[in-house]
């Protein structure tokens, strides 16, 4: 297993978000999570990636307990994401937002990185864009740089935020063809996504979270076909 969370629950006051939670990941493999908005998706994400610390459980990353070690340490490790919300340096140029992300999530040198940052942006066909200053970027190419700049950080866990959302049906299926492509190289994903077509194209397995508590984990059609799901998650009375 590469990733493994056990008992993990997070509070902000009286408010738990994150309710108990246990799941594992295997190598290679790309697992879904879906549920309504409020549900603790993007918190999990943060305790995943060390940017929050959970108030119990723990976290384990390729065998090693994670769940005191620091965002950027989890990030020098293999674990990088995007975020719902794309933060790109807006006035540096395409190529030097991946060369940032790839010389501090790795701590190496520019001269170390060049050759393989030119290389992503190839693979996310980003490339035409190296020398566009990212504040001049359309929504699907600054969807594209948000996974350029994870993939720079050279994950082998790697965390989506809902990446497909606000794209056009053509732009959706632009990115999921990349998302394959990245998934085909053996980088094992967890992503988060309320475009469901666009989710249960790529993943293996969904897990379905409601108010913190995963109430399904399983093969998406399965999951997609329970009644708890269907109510919970679609608002279906069934």
């Amino acid at each position: 297993m590469i990733l493994a969370l056990e008992n993990v629950s997070k509070s902000f006051g009286a408010l738990t978000v994150t309710d108990d939670v246990t799941f594992e990941v295997p190598q290679g493999q790309a697992l879904g999570i879906i549920g309504p908005n409020g549900a603790g998706k993007s918190t999990l994400f943060n305790l995943i990636t060390g940017n929050l610390r959970s108030d119990q459980g723990s976290i384990h990353f390729e065998g090693r307990d994670v769940t005191r070690v620091s965002a950027m340490e989890r990030c020098l490790t293999g674990i990088g994401r995007s975020f719902q919300i794309p933060q790109p340096f807006e006035k540096l140029t395409v190529f030097e937002n991946l060369v940032v992300a790839a010389t501090h999530g790795r701590n190496l040198s520019e001269a170390a990185v060049l050759d393989e940052c030119a290389d992503i942006l190839l693979r996310t066909e980003l490339i035409g864009r190296a020398n566009t200053p990212a504040g001049q970027l359309s929504l699907l190419e600054r969807k594209r740089l948000e996974l350029s700049r994870a993939m720079a950080t050279q994950p082998k866990l790697l965390l989506l935020d809902e990446i497909a959302g606000g794209l056009t049906e053509g732009e959706c299926q632009a990115l999921i063809a990349t998302i394959k492509d990245i998934h085909a190289q053996g980088v094992t994903i967890i992503w988060i996504e309320h475009v469901l077509h666009a989710l249960t194209s790529v993943v293996e397995r969904l897990l379905v979270l409601d108010f913190g508590k995963i109430i399904g984990i399983g093969e998406p059609d399965a999951i997609m076909g329970s009644k708890e799901v269907q109510e919970i998650y679609l608002g279906i009375e069934v």
